[in-house]
């Protein structure tokens, strides 16, 4: 018997491995996680010093259960800098769901007449705004401690275009107040970032336009939030199981893995549809169907709701 046939087997454990090692790493998404981390590598002390910088953090609240949104499927997340509390939506019964900084349900009011909504964002003086994938809109309306229900036919609603996009459309929404801009993130296909100007509250000047960079090598967008501190933005992909940071230029500083083992995780998180930033810089994350994390610099101690 040839020699050479003897050796077979050993060249072809040695391809199933490498083949292996490949499907897992791509299943895992180490591949983004990688390309993300050499550019970690080449950024100064002072660059780190002045980003969020994700590496630091470690989770202090994971996968807290929400109460009574356990079929629900929460999506999004936005942080309220005048109540000290933290807004999500729910998309297979449409609500607004108001949190604690904990993860506690404070009020779940419903959304009347809105067909999937996917972001919610806290605007200024008040309002806030969602975005409803389905419909392809941004609804604009005042939220106070009396609001009991949202029928979107009294709120400033406006169509968002790509009529084509069916489920993959503006997933992400956040106000930047320092630079007095909505950013929305299309989810894919194809994956894009957008701003558009205006005032935080009904008036919005020209049209959106896409920001650079905005592909990002993610594999989908969830959620975006703005940084009041540094002015840098977290965009999160549930496909990726990442948590990224870019800068005003939009270029990528620093991410967190979403894979159990990383940054303090048990566990990997299902499917991670939200992120919020307080103006402490602690990060809050919702989690389909109704999950909450809480991630701090260090892994202090977890804020009581």
């Amino acid at each position: 018997m040839p020699l050479s046939f003897l050796r077979r087997p050993r060249w072809l454990a040695c391809l199933f491995l490498l083949t292996a090692l490949i499907a897992g790493g791509r299943a895992f998404h180490l591949d983004d996680q990688a390309r993300i981390w050499l550019r970690e590598l080449t950024l100064s002390e002072a660059e780190r010093a002045a980003s969020i910088w994700l590496p630091g953090y470690q989770a202090v609240i994971q996968a807290k259960p929400l109460a009574g949104l356990d079929e629900d499927e929460t999506s999004d997340l936005s942080y309220s800098p005048t109540s000290g509390t933290l807004f999500t939506v729910t998309g297979r019964n449409p609500k607004l769901v108001e949190l604690s900084l904990s993860g506690e349900v404070l009020r779940s009011i419903p959304l009347r007449g809105f067909a999937n909504p996917e972001g919610v964002a806290v605007l200024a003086d008040g309002h806030l705004a969602i975005t409803d994938e389905r419909r392809r809109t941004l609804a604009i309306f005042t939220l106070d401690a009396q609001t009991r229900e949202i029928d979107v036919a009294q709120t400033q609603e406006i169509d968002l275009g790509f009529p084509d996009s069916g489920n993959k459309g503006f997933e992400g929404v956040a106000w930047d107040p320092a630079r007095q801009r909505l950013l929305l993130g299309k989810e894919r296909s194809p994956l894009s970032v957008f701003s558009w100007p205006g005032n935080g509250a009904t008036r919005f000047a020209g049209r959106m336009q896409p920001l650079p960079n905005d592909s990002l090598g993610l594999r989908n967008l969830s959620a975006l939030s703005v940084d009041p501190r540094t002015g840098h933005t977290l965009v999160l992909s549930a496909q990726s199981r990442l948590l990224l940071e870019l800068d005003e230029e939009g270029e990528p500083v620093s991410f967190i893995s979403l894979i159990g083992g990383f940054n303090g995780l048990d566990n990997r998180i299902p499917r991670a549809e939200g992120v919020a930033i307080d103006e402490q810089g602690t990060i809050y994350m919702v989690s389909e169907p109704n999950l909450f994390y809480v991630f701090r610099r260090g892994g202090e101690a977890a804020a009581e709701g």
